[in-house]
């Protein structure tokens, strides 16, 4: 069990604050450990005293470090830093790596399959669905995106329809181009009116009726002319 105390931080970057509204400042002694090394931070979090800033914004929360007794934090990099000098380690890193890479390929085999499910386009359209959920799974899944395609918090089904909706906004409408005003709810508004035109335009391709390439937006964004 860890003793880290969780902070936000100030506009003093040596002052930091709890949750109850009680500034701090770090002992004499701690200094910070930047963020990136999660093998390193895990340590000395489980090694003695530690704070751990973290800042939000909007709903995410992005890390600004990790204070911690200065010999804490060295003794631990000289230990983990032996560890990692070792064959077996790298042997770790390599099989680690290789799953990380089965499972990420995986994932976009299983997230384009849904895409298509979602898309159920008929008969006329189904070459289109099939290079569309191409598109969208090769924009949506790639680690690190930061798509809902990577949310663990709804199933993937949603996060393909989710997703669709999200590719044509960008891809069949003028929505990057738009002058959208500061006005609170009004970028949320202008998306739901567009995905509810995007939803339109899918159900025309869920049907046998033909119509013309050159009109429609999805089928311009999908093959160019």
């Amino acid at each position: 069990m860890t003793n880290c105390l969780a902070l936000s931080p100030t506009s003093d970057p040596n002052r930091f604050v709890t949750s109850d509204g009680t500034f701090l400042v770090p002992p004499e002694g701690w200094v910070c450990l930047p963020p990136g090394d999660a093998g390193l931070t895990r340590r000395v979090k489980l090694a003695g005293p530690s704070w751990a800033v973290v800042e939000k914004r909007g709903r995410k929360l992005f890390s600004k470090g990790l204070w911690a007794p200065r010999e804490i934090i060295a003794s631990e990099r000289v230990k983990l830093e032996e560890e990692r000098a070792t064959e077996g380690y790298a042997k770790k890193r390599q099989a680690d790596a290789a799953r990380r890479e089965r499972t990420q390929a995986d994932y976009v085999v299983t997230f384009e399959r849904e895409v298509l499910t979602f898309l159920n386009f008929s008969k006329e359209w189904r070459l289109l669905g099939e290079v569309m959920a191409r598109k969208v799974a090769a924009h949506a899944t790639p680690v690190g995106s930061g798509t809902v395609a990577r949310t663990k918090r709804i199933e993937v089904g949603e996060r393909a329809e989710a997703a669709v909706i999200a590719w044509m906004r960008h891809q069949t409408t003028a929505y990057d181009s738009l002058q959208i005003p500061r006005i609170k709810g009004k970028r949320r508004e202008v998306r739901r009116e567009l995905a509810r035109v995007s939803r339109g335009v899918l159900e025309q391709h869920r049907r046998d009726v033909p119509h013309a390439i050159h009109g429609c937006p999805l089928c311009s964004a999908i093959v160019p002319v």
